[in-house]
This record gives structure tokens, C-alpha cells and sequence, in this order.
């Protein structure tokens, strides 16, 4: 541990940054209890000290089309970033993931300023937007992966990074009440006990909307089971009501780990919730809902240069686990698998089989202390 003082500036651009970001601050005062803090990111961030620019919330614009409408405001989140990276000047600069705005930011500190470049979370450029490989190598110093097969990819364009460890490893090892029964569960939210169709369709209101009705007309027809819908943070309870058939359907909010751990199976929104599920070793279906869904689907295999959408197959390098997108995201396709889940126990078994050899090649808990330790 050093007590040599050291000004980290940080940028997290959505939800799960912000996360990520407020583990890796408390690793880093860890190692140096003399760290200042100037950031782009949210409440958990926040809560770990330092002066805040902007809350993510000002920055999350999701799409080609959402990005436009509010081109004014990215303009300006753009320029009081850079302004306050000169005011702050710190000895360090930490990035994570949001690549379009993060990777405008690494050339400026780099031109301008000068500033050592730490890219905690690798933009997704095996997956496509590979081009942006120029740009890492020109102004980041050092990129800090979380995703093993990502080691490979860097290799073949010749440019060294680190792995870390995944956080989403240390987040289900850590998470409360690992040792609460079924019954409790059920006790606490006051739900029946029936078995459970556990439902996470994502942690915004585009794509909760566009994939939760499909989704609960394909399972509405599981009568020995209840259905309960995560809820994400940050979103209203009557959003949620506002896309239930029925109001037998339940909404949990700030349990997401607690309800998969009771769930006998679960249908996941692509993203790290699938990974997540995997881990904590729930069978699944992912589902995915794209615009044109046929014509979308011949896009992606031009532009996207990965087999696989889920973190699960991505990781395992293979189907595990039956990723139903775009024209295949249908009630009726739902339905099917969450029935081929429940009851084909050979099924069930050889994906929870895999999801074991998944845990063992992200490795042991600790992916925020040493990107701290590479860091410091």
C-alpha cells in the first residue's frame, strides 16, 4: 500500500460501469489510501468518494437512432468531460467499456494531454467495430480484459492485454443471503410455492418492453409454475404492470440473485444476466429481440464476426445454452425450450455440466483487486 497521493479520473457510461467502477475505486484506495477521485458514472461510484461530472443516467443513449436525437447532448457531455479532465488533471485515466465516447476520450488525453491510458472491460471488438483495434493501440496503455478468449484475439493484432478476472465471478460469490431457503424466499415476497419461472428481460425500458410480452405469452401456459419478473433498478413497478397480461404475474425488485437461486428455470434478455444465471447455475433460455428479425439476422452474420450472441456460448465456445434472436424469438420457440428445460432432465444436466467447465476457465474471484494492483 502507498500513501502517495495519485488522481484517478474515471468514466463509466452505463449501469453495470458504474458498478464495476465503484469495485475498482474500493480496490484502489485499498492499495493507495491517498487516491482522489473525478468520475463519469452513478450512485455506487458516488458512494465511494471523489467529485462526480456527471451521472451516467445524462449519457446512457442506446442505439444509432436514440444517439442522433440527442446528438446536442452527447456534444456536451463530450466537452465538460474533456473540460473537467483539464481542470482535474489527474495522474491517470481509467476507462470502462462504453466505447464510443470512452475511445474520443483516450485520443484526447493522449494528444493533449498526455495522460496514461487504463482501459478497465474491453470494448467488444471481437464482435465487431474491429477497426477500433487502431485506436486502442494508439492511445490506450494498457487494456485490462475480463474475458478470457479476448487474450487471443489482442495476440493476433499484436497488442498485449491483461486478464484480470471476471467481476461477474466475484459479484455471485459474494452475494447476500446465499444460504436462504425456498420457503423463506417466498415468505418475504409473499409468493406462493409453486416452483419458479424466474424472468430477467434486461435493465432498460427498450428492450424490456420489446422482449417481456413475448416472452410471458410463451410461458403463461406453465400452470404448476409462477412467473416473476426481476425488476431492474432505476425502473418503475408500473412500467413493469403496464406489460403484465395478468396480475398473478409477480415483479421483484433488487433480488435478481436471491430469485434465480430459487428458480428451476429461467428465460434472460442477452447480457451479463446470462452469465450471471450460468454461474449461479440456473438452466436458461436467451432471448433476444432485433428490429427485421430475417433481415437482421443475414446483417449479423456480414457485420457481426462472433458465432454466438450469449456471454454463456461465447465463453464456452459452443452452444450450452439455446439462444432464441431476432425472427426465432417467439412465444411459441419460448415456450418449447422452457418446456424442453422443465423435462428433459439429460438436457438440464449436460447444461449445468457445462456451466462448471465455464466457472473454471474465468478463474477464482478477485477481477477488481487486480485490475487495482495493474493500475496502482
Amino acid at each position: 500500500m502507498t500513501n502517495q497521493p495519485v488522481k484517478y479520473f474515471i468514466i463509466a457510461g452505463e449501469a453495470s460501469g458504474d458498478l464495476h467502477g465503484a469495485n475498482l475505486m474500493r480496490e484502489i484506495k485499498n492499495l493507495n489510501g491517498e487516491a482522489e477521485f473525478c468520475f463519469l458514472g452513478g450512485d455506487l461510484m458516488a458512494a465511494q468518494g471523489g467529485k462526480q461530472i456527471k451521472n451516467y443516467r445524462e449519457m446512457a443513449f442506446m442505439g444509432f437512432i436514440n444517439v442522433l436525437k440527442n446528438a446536442r447532448t452527447v456534444l456536451k457531455n463530450m466537452a465538460d468531460c474533456k473540460k473537467a479532465i483539464k481542470d482535474f488533471r489527474p495522474d491517470k485515466l481509467i476507462l470502462i467499456d462504453y466505447p464510443s465516447f470512452n475511445l474520443r476520450i483516450a485520443r484526447f488525453a493522449k494528444e493533449e494531454l498526455n495522460i496514461p491510458v487504463y482501459y478497465y472491460i474491453s470494448p467488444k471488438i471481437w464482435a465487431w467495430k474491429e477497426f477500433r483495434i487502431k485506436q486502442i493501440k494508439k492511445y490506450v496503455d494498457k487494456m485490462l480484459t475480463i474475458l478470457p478468449f479476448e487474450t487471443e484475439f489482442y495476440k493476433k493484432h499484436n497488442f498485449k492485454v491483461t486478464y484480470v478476472g471476471n467481476p461477474t465471478v466475484d459479484s455471485v460469490a459474494e452475494r447476500a443471503d446465499q444460504e436462504q431457503t425456498f420457503d423463506t424466499f417466498c415468505e418475504k415476497n409473499k409468493l406462493n410455492n409453486k416452483p419458479i419461472i424466474a424472468v430477467l428481460p434486461g435493465s432498460r425500458k427498450q428492450e424490456i418492453s420489446s422482449c417481456l410480452p413475448t416472452i410471458l405469452d410463451g410461458i403463461k401456459g406453465f400452470s404448476t409454475h409462477q412467473i416473476i419478473v426481476s425488476g431492474a433498478p432505476g425502473i418503475d413497478a408500473d412500467f413493469y404492470t403496464s406489460l403484465l397480461p395478468d396480475a398473478s404475474i409477480k415483479i421483484i425488485f433488487n433480488q435478481t440473485y436471491n430469485l434465480l437461486a430459487q428458480a428451476d428455470v429461467a428465460v434472460v434478455n442477452s447480457g451479463t444476466a446470462t452469465l450471471e444465471t450460468a454461474l449461479i447455475g440456473i438452466p436458461q433460455a436467451v432471448v433476444y429481440n432485433v428490429a427485421f428479425g430475417r433481415i437482421s439476422m443475414l446483417l449479423k452474420e456480414v457485420f457481426i464476426k462472433v458465432k454466438y450472441v450469449s456471454l454463456v456460448n461465447l465463453i464456452a465456445g459452443k452452444e450450452v445454452v439455446k439462444e432464441l434472436l431476432a425472427h426465432h424469438f417467439t412465444s411459441e420457440n419460448v415456450k418449447n425450450e422452457v418446456n424442453r428445460l422443465l423435462n428433459d432432465n439429460k438436457y438440464r444436466d449436460e447444461m449445468t455440466e457445462n456451466y462448471v467447465k465455464i466457472r473454471n476457465i474465468l478463474g477464482k474471484p478477485g477481477a477488481a483487486k487486480n485490475a487495482a494492483k495493474e493500475i496502482v
